[in-house]
C-alpha cells in the first residue's frame, strides 16, 4: 500500500507555521489514503514551531483514524524534539 506524500517546506518558523499547518491538515483530511507520510528532508530553516506543526498533523491524522509516518528529519529537528520531550510522539519510520 502506498502512502500519500506530504512535504514540509524548507523554511518553517513561527511566521508561516499556522499557514503550513492548515495546508497540511487540509491535505490529510482530503487524502483518500489511510497512510500518509510527511517528509522533512527539505527543512533547513526552522524553530520549535516545526514541532507544533508536526504534532498538529499527527492529531489530525489520528482524529481521522489515519496512519502518519515521519521521514527524513534533519538532525537538529530530532535534537529539538528530544529537548521539548516530544521525540516519542514523532518517531521516524524506516
Amino acid at each position: 500500500m502506498s502512502a500519500a506524500l506530504l512535504t514540509l517546506p524548507a523554511d518553517l518558523r513561527h511566521d508561516n507555521a499556522a499557514l503550513c499547518l492548515a495546508q497540511l491538515q487540509s491535505q490529510i483530511r482530503n487524502s483518500t489514503q489511510q497512510v500518509l507520510e510527511i517528509q522533512a528532508g527539505q527543512l533547513s530553516n526552522f524553530d520549535s514551531s516545526a514541532l507544533a506543526v508536526l504534532l498538529g498533523c499527527r492529531r489530525e491524522a489520528e482524529s481521522l483514524s489515519k496512519s502518519l509516518k515521519f521521514k527524513q528529519f534533519p538532525a537538529k529537528l530530532r535534537e529539538l524534539a528530544l529537548l521539548y520531550g516530544v521525540s516519542e510522539l514523532l518517531v521516524e519510520s524506516a
